[in-house]
């Protein structure tokens, strides 16, 4: 079935009514077998009173008590249903009412008892939306001549029964395995599956990148049909091309970007004009000219939804032949793009702005060490250590000017960013040691990987990407430029979105900090603005505890994500909207959000009927606050519409999946070189403190473990949970948040990286006013949902 039931439920919007040609249109049903699929389907969804049916056209059913979520369950059998609304109540629901859903499914679950104070709303599986486990890891076993596979997740609680050849599935036997599920459980019948690939004896000899991709059921290649469709594309920009393009061949134009980047998709220039104003030019490749929408590369590219970068591989979203050569900028080529070119006064103000389609060609490629070391040529011990030479630059002359001015108005802008509130993280870059067998560093971060804020929502700064934070200012005032230009145009869009922290979490921050002798307070007790957060990172930066104050900022962030209508974003202190434009060959949401611009060149209505003779310059911001028309026709309007609609959400969870990738397999090289490392002792820093035991950690690794509590040996230690602290009864040792501490490794459980630390020095002592029992508190499970004593977090366990 090549749609998924939430997919579907996604075209009825607001009453919306629809026959089944149009339903097939949408879902791209276009084979007999997805037809008849579609109509099962719909039939079923009529039969439980999800749709209704009346006169050839179907309806979605409005039902009280019911409502929308993501399983989220336990290895101990018992789930929730996490709603979308982060106010709304999670939906407790037993392993009886679960109806073969799986942990991580999108269900719809109807309420069957109401929540109160100390016990969650219990409800049951209605329809299972979506499955979240097209394929497992899982162990693979024989009883009674049937093979099965036991996925290794404790929390999918189900055996699959394997089909396949007899000797490839007695080969397979005690080994871990990636298991496709060929269908899902019905009724008493369990699931089946089949062996895609044997990964080796257990999860320690299997490849740790094979892991990830099959754990996330991540593509490895692109379909026959997807790879035909990139290859009959032209292999050059062609005069046709061209037209209608404004022509910037002329300008002198630069790109700057990392040793390591495989597809370049943003290009500046600058300079100033006769009233010494800046005019700046941020240059986006422009994908959505070569890919039409529902297309077969654009379906791919949908479901998809971004790259994932894994060490130094990158799942791409469209295929390479497309992504590294007509859409990359290269030096010394024609290039089609879109351009937003702003005019900014002396102070970094934007005057003034125009969006167009353009073709440019890039005189200057330079990789972010050169960019720097243009910038401090005249100082060799600097130079010495981004690894250049003064007669390394000298070959890079004729781009000196450049790339100073950019670096000129780029602290300009950043000014005028920090001024509205905007704030920056200062946080390390990963690197392993020198007998690391593959150093982490070339696991880079997701947080570097694009120029913009990427997926945290905030402003990473790092002392060795100085050049890049440079490129980062323009790519982040193109972003909101172009959402700014797509609300006062009042057409359909995506904006990015990153909601304000919760005062509690803010408060929890608050207090942990005064314990580490920093008062940080908010402008207004109730209320929690970016200003604060810029605030308290400058409070920081003068503090030894810089590192563990900014963990836990981080951790006080909501999630960025994609909607319909511009509003907050936290992160970069905008309170208009803003979008992402600046990746369209890495990111789907970039890649519609010049569709919308196309659509806008190519049918966007400058005057509000054909009798009137004022008209606007729909590319250019003189005509915000003119529009009180629908700049799009109304067939353009509705059918972008109805379609953003329909993405924001899947588009969120696949960024959320490929960060989850992204950051597991991270995890599992920290693991594997731990494991290789134990007994070894290490210096580190107390992170988190729980009744159970507290977190470290090793401060030269940037990798985290836990000390149980049961370990701690000379005393029996009490958990203050106001002072997030474990302090000893007799001995008065204590430790703390912020404590630093000598730990030893203990154990390593590889698969779920999981750490286990041994204290051998460190800690702080407690004052007489701690030896009480006054705020002892202890995680006992008094206050767990349901009164249910299993509802502890894995890490307690």
């Amino acid at each position: 079935m090549n749609f998924s039931i939430a997919s579907l439920l996604a075209n009825f919007t607001d009453d919306k009514t629809l026959t089944l040609k149009a339903i097939q249109k949408k879902l791209h049903c276009d084979t007999d077998d997805n037809i008849r699929e579609l109509q099962i389907a719909l039939d079923a969804l009529e039969r439980i009173k999800v749709l209704e049916k009346e006169k050839g056209k179907y309806r979605r059913v409005s039902e009280d008590g019911v409502v929308e979520g993501k399983l989220r369950c336990s290895s101990k059998g018992f789930c929730f249903a996490i709603q979308d609304d982060e106010a709304a109540d999670d939906i407790y629901i037993r392993e009886s009412q679960l109806n073969t859903a799986w942990n991580g499914d999108r269900v719809l679950v109807r309420v069957t008892k109401e929540g109160s104070r100390r016990r969650s709303p219990e409800g049951e599986v209605k329809v299972i939306l979506e499955r979240a486990n097209a394929s497992v890891l899982a162990r693979i076993k024989q009883e009674n001549k049937a093979y099965q596979a036991v996925p290794l997740d404790d929390r999918l609680l189900f055996e699959l029964s394997l089909e396949g050849e007899e000797k490839t599935l007695a080969e397979a036997i005690d080994k871990l395995a990636h298991v496709e599920v060929v269908r899902y459980p019905l009724a008493q019948d369990p699931p089946h599956g089949r062996v895609a690939q044997v990964l080796g004896s257990d999860a320690e000899d299997s490849s740790d990148i094979d892991i990830v991709y099959c754990k996330y059921d991540l593509p490895r290649t692109f379909s026959d049909d997807v790879m035909a469709a990139a290859q009959s594309l032209p292999n050059r920009v062609r005069k046709a091309d061209t037209k209608g393009r404004l022509d910037l061949r002329d300008q002198i134009t630069v790109t700057i970007h990392g040793t390591q980047a495989k597809v370049i998709d943003d290009a500046l220039t600058v300079e100033r004009d006769e009233d010494d104003n800046w005019k700046l030019g941020v240059h986006i490749v422009d994908v959505a000219h070569y890919v039409p929408i529902h297309s077969q590369l654009d379906r791919e590219a949908l479901k998809r939804g971004t790259a994932v970068y894994l060490g130094n591989e990158m799942i791409p979203m469209l295929p390479t032949s497309i992504s590294t050569s007509l859409c990359s900028f290269v030096q010394g080529k024609d290039r089609l793009a879109i351009s937003v070119i702003a005019t900014l006064n002396s102070d970094g103000e934007v005057l003034e702005f125009e969006i167009q389609p353009s073709v440019i060609s890039v005189d200057h490629a330079l990789v972010y060490q050169q960019a720097q070391g243009i910038l401090v040529r005249d100082d060799e011990e600097e130079l010495a250590k981004l690894g250049l030479k003064a007669k390394d630059l000298k070959k890079l002359e004729p781009a000196y000017d450049l790339v100073e001015r950019l670096n000129e108005l780029s602290q300009i802008v950043r000014q005028q960013r920090m001024k509205r509130g905007s704030f920056e993280l200062n946080l390390p870059e990963h690197e392993f040691p020198d007998d690391a067998k593959e150093p982490l560093a070339s696991y880079a971060s997701p947080k570097f990987q694009y120029d913009d804020e990427g997926l945290l929502g905030v402003i990473v700064v790092s002392s060795s990407l100085t050049a890049r934070m440079m490129v980062t200012e323009f790519i982040l005032l193109a972003n909101q430029l172009v959402a700014s230009h797509l609300k006062a145009l009042g057409v359909p869009a995506i904006y990015r979105l990153h909601r304000t922290p919760t005062t509690s979490d803010v408060q929890e921050l608050m207090k942990l900090a005064e314990n580490m002798d920093i008062n940080l307070e908010l402008a207004e007790e109730e209320s929690i603005y970016p200003m604060d957060y810029q605030r308290f990172t400058k409070q920081f930066a003068e503090s030894p505890s810089e590192k563990i104050l900014t963990y836990l900022l981080l951790s006080t962030f909501k999630p960025a994500f994609y909607g319909i209508h511009p509003d907050l974003h936290f992160g970069l202190a905008l309170t208009d909207g803003y979008t992402h434009f600046s990746a369209p060959t890495r990111r789907y949401p970039d890649l519609m959000v010049q569709r919308i611009l196309h659509a806008v060149f190519k049918d966007g209505r400058d005057r509000r009927s054909t009798r009137s003779k004022d008209r606007v310059n729909l590319r250019h911001s003189n005509c915000h606050g003119s529009i009180n028309w629908n700049v799009l026709p109304p067939d353009i309007n509705n059918e972008l519409e109805d379609y953003i609609k329909r993405i924001v959400g899947p588009l969120s969870e696949r960024e959320q999946l490929a960060q989850d990738a992204e950051t597991d397999l991270e995890g599992l090289k920290k693991a594997e070189f731990m494991r290789d490392h134990t007994g070894a002792v290490f210096h580190g820093l107390i992170t988190g403190v729980q009744s159970y035991g507290f977190f470290v950690e090793i401060e030269e690794l940037l990798v985290e473990g836990l000390v149980h509590v049961s370990s701690l040996k000379d005393d029996w230690y009490e958990y203050r949970s106001r002072q997030q602290k474990l302090v000893g009864r007799k001995n008065r040792r204590q430790f703390r948040l912020g404590d630093r501490v000598e730990v030893q490794v203990k154990s390593v459980d590889y698969y779920r990286q999981q750490i286990d630390l041994v204290v051998v020095g460190g800690g702080s002592e407690a004052s007489e006013d701690d030896i009480t029992d006054e705020d002892y508190s202890i995680d006992n499970g008094e206050d767990l949902p349901n009164g249910d004593e299993e509802h502890v977090s894995d890490e307690s366990e």
